[in-house]
């Protein structure tokens, strides 16, 4: 019979925003802690006291390499170990933008965080889980990675690269009990796109409207939960998940 594997903790970036909320959420119901991890000090503390002892919040920006590289042992002496890392954190921050338009600091910064900081964050935890021999790491990208669409250049570059960098690090780690999946969900009814135009909920929900259906961000968190739930030898590579009226 193969080993029954029941990882017990999570850390889950990105945790204060809608998707990532969800998913924090879900883990928790499923019995599992969860280190939650966000830049936003209030949201990610008002999640931590909703979702009470099973959570512990860690305010901390992906982007900022030294804090990232000191994230470890910073949580060594509560945790021992993460079992389950799943990189959420991104934005589109001054996105939907003709590339020539747009700031180049803002396309900047959404490498930075949506692919940079997911590298660093995975490169950081991702040892312990070699020496271990075991652990899922799961990498929230997107339908942008497979889709090519215009006026999303920054952040097209960089689900694009979080889906190469996914499979790559799925063909290094394959001789090992690390599990690799990739989650890339179509548009998604969170504030990712009222942060895309700095707060606009207007703006927002013109371009929703514009689509006339979205997921819900717990339609993603259920779909994280499948592939962690799978028996040991199983690994969900990748997940394409959309609203019935998207292809």
């Amino acid at each position: 019979m193969a080993e029954t594997r029941e990882p017990r903790t999570a850390l889950l970036t990105g945790a204060a925003g809608g998707m990532g909320r969800a998913i924090a959420r879900a883990l928790v119901a499923s019995r599992r802690q969860v280190v939650l991890v966000d830049r936003a000090p209030e949201p990610l503390h008002a999640l931590q006291a909703e979702l009470g002892p099973a959570a512990h919040a860690v305010v901390l920006d992906v982007s900022d390499g030294a804090a990232v590289a000191a994230l470890p042992s910073a949580l060594l002496p509560a945790f021992g170990r993460i079992d389950i890392l799943i990189n959420n954190a991104g934005h589109d921050i001054g996105g939907r933008t003709r590339f020539d338009l747009g700031s180049a600091d803002d396309w900047a910064a959404i490498v930075e965080t949506n692919l940079i900081g997911l590298m660093r964050v995975s490169r950081a935890i991702l040892p312990d889980m070699v020496t271990r021999n075991r652990g899922d790491i799961v990498n929230m990208s997107s339908i942008s990675a497979l889709r090519l669409v215009p006026n999303m250049a920054a952040y097209t570059a960089s689900k694009t690269g979080v889906h190469a960098f996914t499979g790559v690090l799925r063909g290094e780690l394959a001789e090992t009990g690390i599990r690799v999946t990739e989650i890339m969900p179509g548009l998604t009814r969170t504030g990712i796109i009222a942060a895309r135009y700095r707060g606009d909920e207007e703006a927002a929900e013109r371009y929703f409207a514009e689509f006339k259906m979205a997921l819900a961000p717990e339609d993603v968190a259920r779909c994280i939960l499948f592939a962690l739930d799978q028996p040991p030898e199983v690994q969900i590579a990748e997940i394409v998940v959309l609203p019935v009226n998207r292809w």
